[in-house]
């Protein structure tokens, strides 16, 4: 049976503290075979890894756009040090999650640029690709893989909601598009256009549990009754929420799973070296960062 991989969920959020070894039973059960868990800054990285470990998942490490306000050049040291450090680890996939957000008012956009190109020269650095994270801000994340020529990064533009023109330029910069909960609501046209329209080759899926949920968590009416804005999201969510990415294309589930886990370990190489599924976690795995 076709399993499917989830490129991007931050398992080590606080949502997941009471139940964590139950989210992924919950995801294993529902043919989720594999799990990319991104940092966010220095102070999680340790934490990402532990958790890859733990429950045979992979993992990235970077600094979040969202996450710089209070840093400086000594987080982008500590960022450097750990992809050294953990460089020969099989479960590190990616420097990730990094990029850029022009969403969020307030934000110091140079700072955020000079943090992205940064950590872009570090992936070229240790030959990984990135898992970039693109809010309204396609156009100077492009830019500046474009400004770095040969040896640019590959690898995911998470949460992906640009245009048809910026994704076709992602695509021929060797990226995927990664497509998660918030291309099965209905009221999202442009979004749906797209996730239907680009090269299946291009798409892998994605949660970004525990945000983003599909719309099915989002307009539970339990939840709205006790005054929830939206439910939780986790990986066990990926088999529907690709369901409705199946229908959209034409396409089965199960062709959408092959060609997206294909997809994947393309997108991510290192995924290809680690054995079918996620298995039994790593014997010995390493302790802390230094």
């Amino acid at each position: 049976m076709p399993t499917w991989t989830d490129t991007h969920c931050h398992l080590d959020a606080a949502e997941f503290n009471a139940d964590r070894a139950a989210v992924v039973a919950r995801a294993r059960a529902s043919d989720v075979s594999q799990i990319v868990l991104p940092a966010i800054a220095p102070f999680d990285f340790d934490t990402v890894r532990g958790l890859a470990h733990e429950h045979g998942l992979v993992y990235a490490l970077g600094i979040h756009p969202l996450c710089i306000g209070p840093l400086d050049d000594t987080a982008l040291q500590a960022l450097r040090e750990a992809l050294a450090a953990q460089h020969g680890d099989p479960r590190l996939v990616a420097v990730g999650e990094i990029g850029l957000d022009h969403f969020v008012a307030g934000l110091d956009r140079s700072k955020q640029e000079h943090f992205y190109a940064r950590q872009l020269e570090m992936a070229r650095e240790f030959d990984l690709p990135v898992l970039l994270h693109v809010r309204r801000s396609a156009d100077i994340l492009l830019k500046h893989l474009r400004r770095m020529k040969s040896g640019a990064p590959r690898g995911i533009a998470h949460a992906f909601n640009g245009s048809r023109q910026q994704a076709d330029a992602f695509i021929g910069l060797g990226f995927k598009l990664g497509f998660g909960g918030a291309m099965t609501f209905d009221t999202a046209l442009q979004l749906r256009r797209l996730a239907a329209g680009v090269p299946l080759e291009a798409i892998v899926m994605e949660t970004d549990s525990p945000d983003i949920p599909p719309h099915w968590l989002y307009t539970n009416a339990a939840r709205r009754a006790a005054g929830e804005a939206m439910g939780r999201n986790e990986p066990g969510e990926l088999p529907r929420i690709a369901g409705e990415l199946a229908a959209l294309r034409g396409i089965t589930p199960e062709a959408l799973a092959t060609a997206t886990q294909a997809n994947a370990r393309t997108a991510l190489p290192r995924l290809a070296a680690l054995e079918d599924g996620p298995g039994p976690p790593l014997q010995g795995a390493p302790g802390p960062t230094p």
